[in-house]
């Protein structure tokens, strides 16, 4: 399995190696010696999501300020999404910056979201299903979102936006600044290995 360092600090696309014949594929999905690899440690996944949707719904932006924070692991079984990370973290190097990896069953690529940082996706097709490895089980009091549509991250969809289909909840939500004035976001720090991963 390859990995490659994204703009977001702590931030990471894995490309696994697929086989393909006559009887289909098969590849390995997730391997933690690429996690220690990358990040210099592996985290303990506890939970697992699993989202469907339809062509131009956009989930996010979302993060968590749980402590020791929610660091997510992102694949598309099927379907074929844009995957966003946005370092949301006051204080990181890269704060500010996005970056962004198109998830879908060709590549069989993952997106690794370390703590702290905002987390976005745009499905392409219908019946897209997005799964997540989650080092923390949810914690509704701790989960929060800012705008995928603020100018000032200046996020880039594909579609539209008249063809984007967003909750009542994202359409809400607050900018990055508003979030920061509120208290809302966490600061960076290095994660356990020292990397630019983690929060506080």
């Amino acid at each position: 399995m390859k990995f490659r360092q994204l703009r977001v600090a702590g931030a990471f696309e894995f490309t696994p190696v697929v086989h393909r014949d006559a009887r289909g594929e098969f590849l390995e999905a997730y391997r933690f010696e690429a996690i220690r690899d990358a990040v210099g440690f592996v985290p303990e996944w506890k939970q697992t999501n699993l989202s469907l949707s339809a062509r131009g719904v956009v989930r996010g932006i979302h993060y968590s300020v749980a402590e020791p924070g929610q660091i997510k692991y992102v694949t598309a079984p099927a379907g074929r999404i844009i995957d966003y990370v946005v370092d949301i973290r006051p204080g990181s190097p890269t704060y500010g910056q996005w970056d962004s990896v198109e998830l879908e069953p060709g590549t069989r690529r993952a997106v690794y979201v370390p703590a702290g940082v905002g987390h976005a996706f745009i499905a392409l097709e219908d019946d897209t299903a997005v799964s997540y490895l989650c080092s923390e089980v949810y914690n509704p009091a701790a989960e929060f979102g800012v705008s995928p549509f603020d100018p000032a991250i200046g996020l880039e969809f594909p579609l539209p936006r008249a063809e984007l289909v967003v909750s009542d909840r994202d359409a809400g939500a607050p900018t990055l600044a508003e979030a920061i004035a509120a208290g809302r976001v966490a600061d960076w720090r290095p994660d356990p290995a020292g990397n630019t991963g983690g929060m506080r």
